[in-house]
């Protein structure tokens, strides 16, 4: 009798140590210089999307009730990847003052995601701005040259499977066909919209101040134009940038114009994007003068400088004429040095 009991306790034993696969996958980890928000968010091209708090010391922890599949996070202004199955646990830590470089994943198919991350730091070592003003030759070669990376990298994670690859793979011939078919209207729009020819011009614009302003009015000045919306990520991280250097050169031959192509496509009427354009420029004080089309996209301006993504920087000299169709970005120590080449 003792040993039937003995036998059914290590039965009761084994079976309470087996492990029942969790419904949800367990991502935790430490953010160094967190940003003011104090939270990361998860979300996928199918919708799902959650918010993890970040605490003081910038620790977090959470579980997300996920489809294994791949996920983007963001920390509010960068954004990385990461790979995500039920049952897995997983954490990362970062550095937001260097957040690719200091990205590393730990736990359960961590090298998905470190993948990832040295994918995207090898793009950013082959993928430049100057790629932009390259020939076409040089362009070609700039992305035969990544492909060999690409393959090489390929082969130091060789412990992942062929399925995980077609899908990175399917993703890198994107990247390539949206860079080839962006610099080719590049190199399209340096014929039509070449350095020295007339700028094309617009005329009453509502100016956030009062009144309407037409490009006429700065003749003789030097003109930075930012094209934007309140809705684009990527215009509101340029904000800080834009009014830093609004501020150094207040009292330069050069002004700064914020052209908001708001509008019903996005906003639902044009009213609302009204209201969402006069909104945002009151509650996060821009500076520089402030311009809403009133017809978005559609706008003359807009289709004659062949604007497809926003933000899109525009310079034009005091005499009307195109210095750079697409100039660069606040955040390019490129538009100091242009300003000082044209001893601005």
């Amino acid at each position: 009798m003792k040993s039937i009991l003995t036998l059914f306790s290590i039965v009761l034993l084994l079976g309470s140590c087996s492990k029942t696969p969790k419904d949800y996958a367990t991502l935790s980890g430490t953010i160094s210089n967190a940003n003011e928000f104090k939270k990361i968010t998860i979300s996928n091209r199918s919708g799902y999307t959650k918010e993890i708090k970040v605490n003081d010391n910038g620790t977090f922890s959470d579980t997300l009730h996920i489809e294994e599949g791949f996920y983007r996070f963001s920390d509010g202004n960068e954004v990385g990847n990461i790979y995500l199955k039920k049952d897995n646990v997983i954490s990362f830590t970062l550095d937001t003052k260097a957040f690719d470089e200091t990205l590393k994943f730990e736990g359960d198919d961590a090298d998905r995601s470190n993948f990832m991350v040295a994918n995207s730091l090898l793009q950013e070592a082959y993928l430049s701005e100057d790629l932009f003003e390259s020939s076409k030759a040089e362009f070609s070669k700039t992305f035969d040259k990544l492909e060999v990376a690409y393959d090489s990298l390929k082969n130091s994670y060789n412990q992942l499977d062929a399925a995980y690859f077609e899908n990175q793979d399917r993703d890198f011939k994107t990247l390539q066909k949206s860079y080839k078919n962006y610099f080719m209207g590049k190199l399209e729009m340096r014929k039509v919209l070449a350095k020295g020819t007339m700028s094309p011009t617009f005329s009453n614009y509502e100016n956030h101040k009062g009144g309407t302003t037409s490009l006429s009015d700065f003749k003789g000045k030097y003109v930075y134009i930012d094209i934007w919306a309140t809705w684009c990520g990527p215009c509101k991280v340029e904000i800080p940038f834009l009014k830093k250097i609004e501020s150094k050169y207040h009292d330069k031959k050069i002004e700064f114009i914020s052209i908001s192509v708001d509008d019903a496509r996005r906003s639902g009427t044009m009213e609302k994007a009204h209201s969402a354009w006069k909104t945002m420029v009151t509650q996060k004080e821009l500076t520089g003068v402030q311009l809403f089309t009133g017809t978005g996209w559609e706008a003359k301006f807009v289709q004659d400088y062949k604007v497809s993504g926003i933000p899109r920087f525009i310079l034009i000299d005091p005499n009307g004429n195109i210095v750079d169709a697409d100039a660069p970005r606040p955040s390019s120590k490129k538009l100091i040095e242009l300003f000082k080449e044209l001893g601005i």
